[in-house]
């Protein structure tokens, strides 16, 4: 019932992106040492939404997240992974994920308020 509700659908995968991008800025540092590795990077979630937004039946719960080169400097051996970049990235979609739930938890919360249920 609840996941019908398109609001919340957008806080699901808001969510289902910030774990998808720790899993690629992990693999990314799994990868730091192996030569010729191209380290990766998820699309922007807004340009997510943009693009899974227009089509007017998206179901984001089901979207795929779409991974692009990070663009990072090459190092001799052909790696492009910078660890630092990834700690930023991994930390950022930490932040994004706590929004989402947060956001969701806080609707919820207002969802039961508006029916008149005790938290």
């Amino acid at each position: 019932m609840i996941s019908g509700i398109p609001l919340f659908r957008v806080y699901e995968a808001m969510a289902r992106h910030a774990a998808a991008s720790q899993q690629v800025s992990a693999e990314n540092t799994a990868h730091a040492a192996q030569p010729g590795f191209r380290s990766m990077q998820l699309e922007s979630f807004e340009a997510f939404l943009s693009r899974a937004g227009s089509d007017p039946a998206a179901d984001f719960t089901r979207a795929e997240f779409q991974r692009i080169p990070t663009g990072d400097a090459m190092s001799p051996n052909g790696n492009s992974v910078n660890i630092e970049a990834e700690l930023l990235r991994s930390s950022s979609a930490a932040g994004q994920h706590q929004l989402a739930l947060t956001v969701y938890s806080k609707s919820m919360d207002l969802m039961r308020i508006a029916l008149g249920k005790p938290r």
